[in-house]
């Protein structure tokens, strides 16, 4: 079997140079040398080097002054540098090169005002010291969805994690192209991560299998293994050669093998040696020991073949009885074979009474029926001559759902306890079974079930029947959700996504499993709905511009402002909050782009369709003041329905400005001027309540006779007035 080792396999610039200098700081510090959390991500290294003195502390706690604390490559943030320097401890700067940069260039950003994105994973230190150096302001970005909370960026700044990859930051970038005004990209991922990853997809296409050595808390390891998988072609993530397994390369003629930048050389070394000898091993075994298995199988020569056929017809007839005689022997051979027969019997009936009495073997997994619950267990007849017990500290209340007669499986721990019962155990019987599904639902993508147990670091643990299982945060939902304690208790459907039973390591992931779901949802709503369809769905966002409805399988359609009432209304939580039920309607259906507009008020009747009805010339009304605009007053009459106050008609006096006479809330009594459906306007008048009629007429005569007359007595009035007339001599130079 041929392997091929990529070029940049193992050890970057960046964390060999923190190792060397953690090693040379121990040879020159007087006292203790600490790192705060591990200096790399990869154990077998760390082990090595807590062997030279270097010790790994969880928190500054730890920390005395006048100790050493070496920062790992991942770099800490400068509060904590602070901290430690603070208390009196001698620090010695690791950060790889590469994270130094990103983190001034994040600094710089967030002073000249940038929103600051990091293409990173959260919780990951080198992400958490960045988010550091940005005063907490920084926003990380592992799910591009977090883009639907911004409408418009003004200034917008990407920097990435060393580890990503270059996929990662165009997609993010391309996003950040329409949503912001102005745009600084930073590519800080690390050179050598970018050839560690062309190169190793470069061999997973020329090869029929790839090992990817490395830790597997490891970012840049585990980002590995993810884009080789992708290729199609059978991965195996490991941290160290006694995890290889000589199925994987059985019938293989070439073999790819790259590592993390967390590796060193003699662990890489280790796993190609183990996989060339396991290599042999397999080929031993299928190919035979020697030559004399080969000879032995076919006749050495011709007189084999000779004596396997009779010489002569003599040898036939001497199969044949000569004489009667030779009858008769047979005839009493039979008889002495019938008188042996009830031995025969005997025999074959403690045969099966032996296998009644089963011969149990530790560590095996039986079926056994309960016979009693009581306070010592739960008692299991098994086929042995002594029932079997299940200790009751095995069982936390699930015992419950047990009931005598239930036909259950057992795990044999001890074949005979010093009571001299069978000593049994349901969990680990039931954590084989366990394991067995689990490995079919990875090898079969099979959607499971299991319960959330606990919230932990970094994500949720959840209980499959012996077994526990690791939800990263990430994968718990398509969305970010920030309170996971909300799905303790709850049942939940997952996708296995990685099992390493030797190290009881089971990934899951929920999201997968809401991603395929949603898609499919997708293709069925653009497949079947069409416009002018009326659906429920439950508000989810609600935004300046509208709100966000999900009508089915997390599938959601804009419900515009404009498009929520039939009046006017300023702001989409006038009419709506999260988690309403409503009923929309479908306007359009955009397949291309996966855009569907929906509205509400069309579910509604358009209240102008019958506003001539319920409003008559002359009619007294009252309405709240809703908008206040240089011509007038706007006035809520009802849903749907506002009438115009205009300048004129708010009272009998010359107004400046509609906020002289009327606020926005007010609530006003009116008088119905005109009503026109068609124009879809309502005239509205204040002064009209305000003035008598006499009055009224009284002024109104008195206008038209001003208008009439001749103020200068200067001809007929009906005569038109020229612009000297009414500015008089104010053009006039005086001249000397």
């Amino acid at each position: 079997m041929e392997i091929e080792v990529a070029e940049n396999a193992g050890f970057c610039f960046g964390v060999k140079r923190a190792i060397d200098i953690a090693l040379q700081t121990t040879k020159d510090a007087k006292g203790p040398v600490f790192t705060l959390g591990p200096l790399i991500h990869n154990q077998r290294v760390v082990d090595d080097l807590q062997a030279h003195g270097i010790k790994v502390a969880d928190s500054l706690e730890e920390v005395n002054s006048e100790d050493v604390l070496v920062i790992r490559s991942h770099g800490l943030s400068p509060e904590t540098i602070n901290q430690a320097k603070a208390k009196g401890a001698k620090v010695i700067d690791a950060t790889c090169p590469f994270v130094k940069k990103a983190q001034k260039l994040a600094e710089m950003l967030i002073k000249e005002g940038y929103t600051l994105f990091i293409v990173g994973d959260k919780g990951h230190p080198e992400v958490d010291a960045l988010i550091g150096y940005t005063d907490g302001k920084g926003i990380v970005v592992e799910d591009l969805e977090l883009f639907n909370n911004f409408k418009c960026i003004k200034k917008a700044g990407v920097i990435t994690q060393t580890t990503q990859s270059m996929e990662s930051l165009q997609k993010v970038v391309n996003l950040l192209f329409f949503k912001s005004q102005e745009l600084r990209i930073y590519n800080t991922i690390c050179t050598a991560t970018e050839k560690r990853q062309r190169t190793a997809l470069e061999i997973a296409n020329e090869v029929e299998a790839m090992v990817i050595v490395g830790g597997r808390n490891s970012a840049n390891t585990t980002r590995l293994a993810a884009l080789c998988r992708a290729t199609g072609v059978p991965s195996y993530h490991v941290e160290g050669a006694e995890e290889l397994s000589a199925e994987w390369f059985a019938g293989l003629k070439k073999v790819g093998v790259t590592a993390g930048a967390s590796t060193p050389d003699w662990i890489i070394e280790e796993v190609i040696s183990r996989m060339k000898d396991l290599a042999e091993e397999k080929i031993l075994e299928e190919e035979p020991k020697n030559e004399e298995e080969i000879i032995e199988e076919e006749p050495k020569n011709e007189e084999e073949i000779i004596e396997e056929e009779p010489e002569n017809e003599e040898e036939i007839i001497e199969e044949e009885p000569e004489n009667e005689e030779e009858e008769e022997e047979e005839v009493e051979e039979a008889q002495e074979k019938e008188e042996s027969l009830p031995v025969a019997e005997e025999k074959e009936e403690v045969s099966l009474l032996q296998e009644h009495i089963k011969t149990l073997t530790r560590g095996e997994i039986v079926k056994g029926t309960i016979s009693a619950i009581d306070s010592d267990g739960i008692f299991v007849d098994v086929g042995c001559k002594s029932e079997g017990l299940i200790p009751d500290s095995e069982f936390d209340g699930t015992e419950t759902s047990l009931s005598v007669g239930d036909e259950i499986d057992v795990y044999v721990e001890d074949v005979e306890s010093e009571e001299g019962n069978v000593l049994l155990s349901k969990k680990k019987a039931d954590a084989e079974s366990t394991w067995k599904m689990l490995r079919n639902a990875l090898e079969n993508k099979e959607i499971i079930e299991a319960r959330v147990k606990e919230r932990v670091k970094g994500g949720l643990l959840v209980d499959m029947r012996g077994v526990r299982g690791f939800v990263p945060a990430s994968q718990i939902s398509r969305e970010y959700i920030e309170n996971l304690e909300q799905f303790i208790g709850e049942a939940l459907r997952f996708r296995v996504m990685e099992l390493d039973r030797r190290r009881n390591n089971v990934v899951l992931s929920r999201r997968v499993v809401l991603e395929e779901e949603y898609e499919e949802a997708k293709a069925h709503i653009f497949d079947t709905l069409e416009a002018g369809e009326i659906c429920s769905g439950i508000v989810k966002r609600i935004t300046d511009f509208g709100a966000f409805v999900d009508i089915g399988s997390g599938v959601e359609g804009l419900l515009h402002v404009s498009e929520m009432a039939w009046s006017r209304i300023e702001h989409p939580s006038e009419v709506l909050s999260e988690g309403d039920e409503i009923n929309v309607m479908v306007l359009g259906l955009d397949k291309d782009n996966e855009r569907i507009s929906l509205g509400l008020k069309q579910t509604k009747e358009d209240p102008w369709v019958t506003v001539g009805e319920r409003y008559h010339q002359d009619d007294i009304v009252t309405g709240k003041v809703t908008k206040i605009v240089d011509f007038g007053a706007f006035v809520k009459l009802e849903d749907g329905i506002e009438g115009l106050i205009h300048i004129s008609q708010l009272a009998n006096r010359r107004v400046g400005n509609p906020s002289e006479v009327v606020s926005v809330g007010d609530e006003v009594t009116l008088k119905v001027l005109n009503v026109s459906a068609e124009e879809r306007r309502i005239g509205l008048s204040l002064r009209a309540l305000e003035e008598p009629a006499e009055e009224r007429k009284k002024d109104d005569r008195q206008k038209e006779n001003y208008n009439n007359q001749d103020h200068d007595n200067r001809g007929d009035a009906d005569e038109p007035i020229t612009i000297g007339e009414m500015v008089g001599n104010i053009f006039q130079r005086k001249v000397d």
